[in-house]
């Protein structure tokens, strides 16, 4: 499996990284109305699996290039990733309204993490798809637990 790839800095996948993190950036330091977001999370155990998943997709993204696949194109799946950016930063434009509902909960989790699926899957990187799948899932569980379903109870 490892003979197909080699390595090389992929810009693209760095620049993916990059503005889907600008919004987290901007949060960092001006905080949202609501900002329900700086709550301690429920799920510690969750979200350390999923930080270190983040760390070895964006490295595997960055670094990790199939031999038998050249410079980025416009393809469905490109195209799918920069539907699934917009759908995030709509959910951030929401959030920095003040809006906390469900909605926006679901904006902010699921399309930056299948932008990057698409990004890895057109790039045929399915080193880099493994940890973005288990990181999906744990931004997943993290997002709907601290914010859908706990919220929802109390």
């Amino acid at each position: 499996m490892f003979k197909k790839y080699k390595f090389g800095f992929d810009y693209w996948g760095l620049l993916l990284f990059l503005v889907i993190m600008i919004p987290n950036f901007i949060w960092f330091g001006v905080p949202a109305p609501n900002d329900i977001l700086r709550s301690d999370s429920v799920t510690p155990i969750v979200d350390g699996i999923g930080s270190v998943c983040q760390v070895a997709f964006v490295a595997a993204i960055c670094v990790l290039k199939r031999k038998d696949i050249k410079t980025v194109r416009v393809s469905k799946l490109i195209v799918s990733a920069l539907i699934l950016v917009a759908a995030y930063y709509a959910g951030w434009i929401l959030y920095y309204c003040g809006q906390t509902n469900p909605i926006v909960i679901v904006l902010l989790t699921i399309p930056p993490c299948l932008s990057f699926i698409s990004y890895a899957v057109d790039r045929k990187n399915w080193i880099a798809l493994i940890p973005t799948v288990i990181f999906t899932i744990c931004h997943i569980i993290y997002g709907f637990v601290n914010f859908i379903f706990y919220s929802a109870l109390g």
